[in-house]
């Protein structure tokens, strides 16, 4: 298509001619529009023909319009085109004054009917006449920027774009818009100066540009207001000027270039601050997504890069624990064993107790000589640590144990529990001076006995051993036999016996003369075996932690139990390994929805109406149970009475005999009131009516313990009768003297026993008795507050928990006589005294929240959701793992409409540009909370997923067995078993000596790995020291594979792409 002559102009919009330029078109004649409108209506008369003419006349008739509609069409649009002009000058003249039309801006074209086309939905139809015309060959539009270029003509139009771009535009999920969308900003938003405004502000106002007509004649006003704004005009033009030549200079770096600026001068101002190098690393790291291709690697480079850069800053910085272990966990990614070894026995020779015990914890994770070379190891590190450290002795002890367990040698790790319970609670009178050689030699003499031992029925320890002339040799009760597995493929069949025999009463060790000893050689421990890793441990506290250790074996969690036994020096990691409870499967069935294909229904129709449904939520307060040592009591109700510390569901795969054994022989006085209140809990989540006999047994040692008559009127809230509960505790109390020990627990256990039953007024009578004061009017109360403030304050700062106690009585009363806001403010000013971090600190801070949760959530009063909601957010961001403050908080926001913060709290989250690391407990919390809402499971496994993955990768969590084994888990119950077993390998890698994560593959996975692929596993455990009870070739013995093997290999050969789209397929043709 040419591009249309016009004689008057070329085509270009800037060679228009100026309108005003001249006189001579005013005089040239203006046609009529009526004479015109009469031609075009005469002509179209003209071609018009009745209907019962023939075919022929009628396509000559239309050729010889055509052909006159080609010969005319230009003249016609010239003269339409100088109508419009001239008659667009005459209307100025006539109506404009002449001043205005010299000050006038320049004429501009603008078409003032716009193509209605252009607003339709849909698009320009094909046959319609274009809107344009096109010059240059058809590459440019008349009229159009030179910058744009018609990139592409079709039926249905023009494709228009800048010169240089392709057609197509990128689209958000190519690699390229991934590729800018990750990029750092090129630009920055820069405020502009509190002076400088695009309109200035005069007399209080902002003076604006008026779209009306111009006034010709200016008043006097107008004259003096101008002149004084000329002057202000032009003073603050040269300022604005000085400034903007100022700006034009600078060039404004990028926030993450501002903050790299600042920390590098820090550093050159003090090198030896640790916390600027880590968070210089976390900022430096954050252009890699760890998701990305080849990240690991690329990660571990920079971090090497930055953290040589530190050590060799400042001959201080070499001697920083954490510096150097995140330099040597950066080069586990890139460095040989050889070099990595080397750079380890540097670091040790800072001679700190957490960094051997992470040096046993990587030896264990890499396996170099498998579990024989993990035992050299931990004599050597048991060897090297100083014995005046009992809390970092404990903690190897702990970690071997795990390590033994994990490897098959679960008889090996409780016979390390079982001698040194020997050496603490059962060792002789007469040995309590001599030298620890002297007490292992006697100790040997009885582990050769045979004699029952600690954790085993009838036992009476080493001691009444000796006393009695070495003379008790009871034998012990013949173990079950293993119950065999019925399953008909034999590689599952051989796992599930495997997976059978080290639980249950099988993890005890065995006897020489026991059944089966001699075909299993590794179920009978021999002193010599253990003698190397037993502690002389003198320290009250540390006899404590090792009951609470060897409980937490066996899978009775105590919340920050591993946190309790860290210095502090440097980020505790010892969660990762310690919390086994979380692999057990039924902790797992635990932490998933059992109806994970259940999609929630949100709307019912009634009458043709949709209906919201209300939604459904899981308890409060989930299975993940995690928090400071001693914040909340065994016997502590979380929210209501009936929710403990432990439940049934807690103590599912526990080995139930074996551990109340323990609570009884591991007692260290009668007035054992930690050990009690744990050991009473456990007995009131199997059974409370034996809980109370248990109790009374224990009272009748402790008549004068306060503490224990508290427990025991907890056992009777527990247990629903609350009448029982109010006898004890009114004739306890009447009974003690006022301010005795432990007397704020009981006063305030009972105080909260009125309150949560609806009887606002019976507690606070209670408060009032528990201060002695007489009355119940405002001068009573006002009496009793100041004798609570006395009480909390002039207590001593080791029994905090008893001082709690008053104050939350305190706060109590100010609840029931005052406001919530006032109760809250007396626990905030208590707060702010204590230190963050504290465990005082998350008590009162956990008590607040409870305090106002029971308060608006269960006593349905009216209490400001906000109120709640806030304090919940800043609570979790001070402790985000403490799962108390998780499940209020997500009780805070529910029924919200928006759960931004909720996704924002259990996501990747930065803090001041630096990832947020989350431990164990959290992520495992995480993918509790991502079922909580019923029916939404499906909905949230891609979050869940991501979660995991990103857990997978963090150095934090990367070598946890545990986590990989709840990785695997939410896959294999996704339905995902080829992208479980391509985990399974990776988990295999990072933790090499976990038989459980072996026999995966054998049992949940067997559908997705071959014959050839298991027989190599179980090659594998077996090169690598796993303790297997029988051999995988015994175990097929005279097995036919025929089959198997045919199927196997049109497995392999069959293609995983083949797999999948059949796979797909079936999914597709299933009818719903």
């Amino acid at each position: 298509m040419s591009a249309p002559s016009f004689s008057s102009f070329p085509p270009s919009f800037s060679s228009f001619p100026d309108l005003d330029a001249s006189q001579a078109s005013s005089s040239k004649t203006i046609p009529n529009p009526q004479s015109q409108r009469k031609k075009d209506d005469k002509h179209k008369r003209k071609g018009q023909k009745s209907k019962g003419e023939g075919d022929q006349e009628q396509s000559d008739e239309r050729e010889r319009a055509k052909h006159k509609k080609r010969v005319r069409e230009p003249e016609q649009s010239h003269k339409t085109d100088e109508y419009l002009k001239e008659l667009e000058d005459s209307r100025k003249r006539t109506v404009e004054p002449e001043d205005f039309r010299n000050t006038s801006p320049p004429v501009f074209f603008s078409d003032r009917k716009g193509d209605m086309l252009n607003v339709k939905y849909g698009r320009l139809h094909a046959g319609d006449i274009p809107k344009y015309s096109l010059v240059g060959r058809g590459r440019r539009i008349l009229g159009l920027g030179e910058a744009l270029l018609v990139l592409h003509r079709s039926r249905q139009g023009l494709e228009v774009g800048v010169a240089g771009t392709r057609r197509r535009a990128p689209a958000l999920t190519d690699s390229s818009a991934r590729h800018l969308l990750r990029a750092a900003p090129t630009k920055r938003l820069v405020t502009s100066p509190e002076d400088r405004y695009k309109y200035v502000e005069v007399d209080g106002f902002l003076r604006l540009p008026s779209t009306g007509p111009k006034k010709t004649v200016q008043s006097n006003r107008d004259i003096t207001t101008a002149a004084r704004d000329s002057q202000e005009s032009d003073s603050s033009s040269e300022d604005n000027g000085a400034s903007d030549s100022d700006d034009s200079d600078t060039i404004h770096s990028t926030s993450r270039q501002e903050t790299l600026k600042s920390l590098e001068a820090q550093l050159s101002i003090d090198p030896t601050s640790v916390r600027p190098w880590l968070s210089l690393l976390s900022h430096t790291l954050a252009d890699i997504p760890p998701d990305t291709k080849n990240a690991q690697k690329a990660r571990a480079e920079i971090a090497l890069s930055v953290l040589s850069r530190a050590l060799s800053a400042h001959p201080s910085n070499a001697q920083s624990q954490q510096l150097r272990l995140k330099y040597l966990s950066a080069g586990e990614d890139i460095w040989t064993l050889d070099v990595l070894n080397s750079e380890w026995e540097i670091a040790l020779k800072i001679g700190s107790t957490d960094l051997w015990v992470q040096w046993l914890d990587w030896r264990i994770r890499a396996a170099p000589r498998g579990v024989e070379g993990v035992t050299e190891d931990a004599r050597r590190v048991f060897a090297s640590l100083p014995t005046h450290d009992e809390n970092g002795r404990l903690r190897a002890f702990w970690r071997l144990a795990v390590a033994l367990r994990d490897a098959g040698f679960v008889e090996h790790a409780h016979a390390l529990f079982q001698a040194q319970a020997e050496l603490l609670f059962c060792r002789p009178p007469d040995l309590n001076n001599s030298m620890f050689n002297e007490q292992l030699g006697r100790l040997e003499e009885f582990w050769d006995s045979e004699a029952p031992r600690l954790g085993e029925a009838g036992a009476s320890g080493w001691a009444i051993w000796e006393s009695s002339g070495r003379s008790e040799t009871s034998i012990m009760p013949s173990r079950p036999a293993i119950t065999k597995s019925a399953l008909t493929d034999p590689h599952s069949r051989w796992a599930m016996n495997e997976w059978s025999a080290f639980r249950g009463v099988h993890a005890l060790p065995t006897r020489t003369n026991d059944e089966g000893a001699d075909s299993d050689p590794y179920s009978t421990i021999l002193f010599s075996d253990i003698r190397p890793f037993l502690l002389d441990l003198r320290l009250l506290k540390s006899k404590e932690s090792f009951r609470l250790i060897w409980l937490s074996f066996l899978g009775v969690h105590t919340p920050g139990l591993s946190a309790s036994l860290h210095d502090g020096s440097i980020p505790n990691t010892d969660d990762r390994w310690s919390a086994t409870h979380f692999a057990s499967p039924e902790f797992l069935s635990s932490i998933f929805p059992s109806d994970v294909n259940k999609r929630a229904i949100t709307a019912d129709a009634q009458a043709g109406v949709l209906l919201g449904r209300e939604r459904e939520y899981s308890a409060t307060f989930g299975p993940v149970k995690q928090w400071g040592m001693n914040i909340v009591s065994p016997l502590e109700g979380i929210g209501n009475d009936r929710n403990t510390a432990l439940s049934q569901q807690d103590l599912a795969g526990v080995n139930k005999g074996v551990v109340r054994q323990i609570f009884q022989q591991c007692q260290i006085s009668s007035v054992d009131k930690a050990w009690h209140a744990l050991y009473l809990a456990f007995e009131g989540a199997l059974n409370t009516k034996s809980a109370v006999k248990t109790s009374k047994s224990l009272l009748a040692e402790a008549k004068d313990s306060l503490i224990h008559w508290a427990y025991h009127a907890r056992l009777e809230r527990l247990r629903g009768r609350l009448d029982e509960a109010r006898k004890l505790y009114s004739t306890v109390l009447s009974s003690a003297a006022p301010g005795a020990v432990d007397s704020g627990i009981l006063w305030w256990d009972w105080a909260e026993l009125e309150w949560q039953s609806h009887s606002p007024d019976p507690a606070v009578k209670i408060i009032l008795r528990s201060t002695s004061t007489n009355g119940d009017g405002t001068v009573a109360v006002l009496r009793s507050k100041r004798r609570l403030d006395e009480f909390y304050q002039d207590g001593p700062p080791d029994r905090w928990k008893e001082q709690q106690a008053w104050l939350k009585l305190r706060a109590l009363l100010e609840l029931l006589t005052g406001s919530v806001e006032g109760a809250l403010f007396i626990l905030d000013m208590e707060i702010g005294r204590l230190n963050e971090g504290t465990i005082a600190h998350e008590s009162l801070t956990v008590a607040s929240l409870l305090m106002l949760y029971v308060h608006g959530s269960v006593l349905r009063n009216p209490v400001a959701p906000a109120l709640l909601r806030d304090r919940a957010e800043r609570a979790i961001s001070q402790y985000p793992s403490n799962t108390i403050i998780l499940a209020l908080f997500l009780e805070a926001e529910k029924g919200q409409a928006v759960w931004g913060k909720v996704r924002l709290v259990l996501g990747e989250t930065t803090v001041a540009g630096v990832m947020r690391e989350k431990d164990l407990s959290r992520r495992v919390a995480e993918v509790w909370a991502a079922g909580w809402e019923k029916g939404r499971w499906k909905a949230e496994q891609e979050r869940v997923r991501s979660s995991l993955s990103a857990a997978a990768q963090d150095e934090r969590t990367r070598g946890s067995a545990i986590l990989w084994r709840v990785y695997l888990e939410f896959e294999i119950r996704a339905g995902q078993l080829s992208r479980a077993k391509k985990l399974l390998f990776r988990a295999i890698g990072e933790c090499p000596l976990v038989k459980e994560l072996y026999l995966i593959a054998f049992v949940q996975l067997r559908g997705v790995f071959t014959t050839r692929e298991l027989n190599e596993l179980a090659e594998t455990m077996a090169e690598r020291g796993i303790r297997l009870r029988e051999g995988i070739d015994e175990a097929l013995e005279g097995w036919s594979e025929s089959n198997t093997l045919r199927k196997d290999e049109a497995l392999e050969d069959y293609g995983d792409e083949v797999i999948e789209y059949n796979a797909d397929e079936l999914r597709r043709l299933k009818p719903y």
